[in-house]
């Protein structure tokens, strides 16, 4: 229907309509703003957006990359997950080749899209990274800026049950497979450089561990050897009787003796043998007790975590000094009791399948609380070369399979001289040649023998010269026999000192 010019409003009529109805506007906002309270009007407010408010079919799961302090196993298995699902439509991977893996890793670049199908459902994966937090100049402790990342699952409302009962599930299944298929051990080190660090400050990045040392190739006492094997298998296949039990799946283990008797071998052959990631946590770098715990529940199940030195670490006060040379003690340090609680207190229970290893030359410098078992269940001692770990070093190093007619020799040798499995190994790469390793081993054991000798008839002579002194003292400060007892006791007491003196 046409409208005729003359039936048509003036553009004046209206204007004065939209004013009219402008002020009524006003008016009624006004009155109600006075008549209606604050509570009761956004409630009606957030009511009609409500009621006038498009809802949307679509669900959005969020899986961030850590749980509070914990690491979110199931952002680990759609990361895994996920790489099998890439489709040509993908603008932008990650790639990356370890020296070992057969294949490319293949991994979602930031901000990529990824859709995946499930019994006939459309799933959308999308990667974000954000930027989140600000370090703090006046504290020097805080975390730098680190980036959040996150995956998004995005899929129809009425799937939800099915996606979070039966999918969700299988990605963690399949995520699991796909890592035991192309399973690489890795070695962890702490970083405290860089921008991204989820963990307050502090990540630990990872190498591949290609440590060759097995069970079969480690020169150690071979009752020791079998023992320790023995300990792992039960461990590893008494996950129902630990939780029978009451107690967190965890092992301990220390390490003990002098240098170069196998230590760190014997923890590659351990994390060989158990196929377990290795850890290697340097505690000089942590100030924090809660900094530990927060590291530990970042390291990963099946797993072994290695404190080396644990002599050298024990003394944790009075690490940090002035420009100066002045001590300053932090206001929040790293305690024997924070570290005591890290290895079997509540927190240790944050994991399952565990092993944590100290290794030290002096365990005589250990507090007994780091000792008692529950902390460090089974002590080894890495003691000096034996005549088996000199025949395993033989076949391994040489190639020597049956006796040889130098073993006779080097077997009173090694019962009468301390020489290290490193030494003995070091002697076998001087020369391919089997006679000429073998007599250049006994050279060594023979000058090391000949050391040992001479420094006990050195310390005989001292020991000689210093008690006649002590006697012709003794002779001098003789005193009436009612005095005899007091006097025994001052003797054993100056004989005791003087020993501790010359052997400090």
């Amino acid at each position: 229907m046409m409208f005729s010019a003359k039936e048509m409003p003036s553009p004046s009529s209206l204007f004065s309509a939209y004013a009219s109805m402008a002020a009524s506007m006003m008016l009624f906002r006004s009155m109600a703003n006075e008549l209606v309270p604050q509570p009761v009007r956004g409630y009606l407010y957030s009511t009609l957006r409500y009621i006038f408010k498009t809802h949307s079919t679509m669900l959005t799961l969020v899986i961030e990359e850590s749980n509070s302090i914990s690491r979110n196993q199931l952002y680990d298995a759609a990361e895994v997950y996920l790489c099998t699902r890439i489709s040509p439509k993908t603008d932008r991977l990650k790639i990356s080749k370890t020296p070992k893996a057969n294949n490319l890793t293949i991994r979602l670049e930031k901000g990529e899209k990824l859709v995946d199908f499930y019994e006939g459902i459309e799933l959308q994966w999308k990667f974000v990274c954000a930027e989140s937090g600000q370090n703090n100049p006046n504290d020097p402790f805080s975390p730098p800026r680190s980036e959040k990342r996150f995956f998004e699952l995005k899929f129809h409302k009425k799937h939800k049950d099915k996606i979070l009962d039966i999918y969700v599930p299988y990605v963690v299944e399949r995520a699991k497979a796909i890592k035991d298929e192309e399973r690489v051990l890795k070695m962890y080190t702490l970083n405290s450089s860089g921008h991204h660090h989820p963990y307050n400050g502090f990540k630990w990045d990872s190498i591949n561990l290609e440590h060759p040392s097995t069970f079969e190739t480690l020169a150690m006492d071979l009752e020791l050897k079998n023992a320790v094997i023995e300990d792992l298998n039960r461990f590893v296949r008494r996950k129902d009787f630990y939780k029978k039990v009451g107690r967190a799946w965890k092992r301990g283990y220390l390490l003990y003796g002098p240098p170069g008797t196998g230590k760190s071998s014997l923890v590659a052959a351990m994390a060989n043998h158990l196929k377990f990631d290795v850890y290697d946590l340097q505690l000089a770098n942590i100030f924090r007790d809660s900094d530990l715990r927060k590291l530990l529940l970042a390291t990963a199940n099946r797993s072994i975590l290695v404190i080396e030195d644990i002599d050298c670490s024990v003394d944790l006060p009075d690490r940090v000094r002035h420009g100066d040379g002045r001590k300053q003690v932090p206001d929040v340090q790293l305690t024997l009791s924070g570290l005591l609680n890290f290895i079997d207190g509540l927190w240790s229970s944050c994991g399952d399948e565990r092993i944590i290893i100290f290794t030290t030359n002096h365990k005589e410098r250990l507090d007994s609380a780091l000792l008692r078992p529950g902390r460090m269940d089974m002590h080894i001692h890495m003691s000096y070369c034996t005549y088996h770990g000199f025949q395993l070093l033989a076949s391994n190093y040489l190639g020597i399979q049956n006796h040889h007619y130098l073993y006779d020799e080097i077997e009173g040798l090694l019962k009468e001289t301390e020489v290290t499995p490193a030494q003995v190994a070091e002697e076998f790469m001087k020369s391919e040649e089997v006679d000429i390793a073998l007599e250049g081993l006994i050279k060594l054991l023979k000058r090391k023998k000949m050391e040992g000798d001479e420094c006990e008839v050195e310390n005989e002579k001292k020991i000689g010269v210093k008690g006649a002194k002590r006697q012709k003292t003794e002779n001098k400060q003789k005193k009436p026999v009612r005095n005899s007892r007091k006097n025994t006791t001052k003797r054993c007491s100056n004989r005791l000192s003087a020993k501790a003196n010359y052997y400090a």
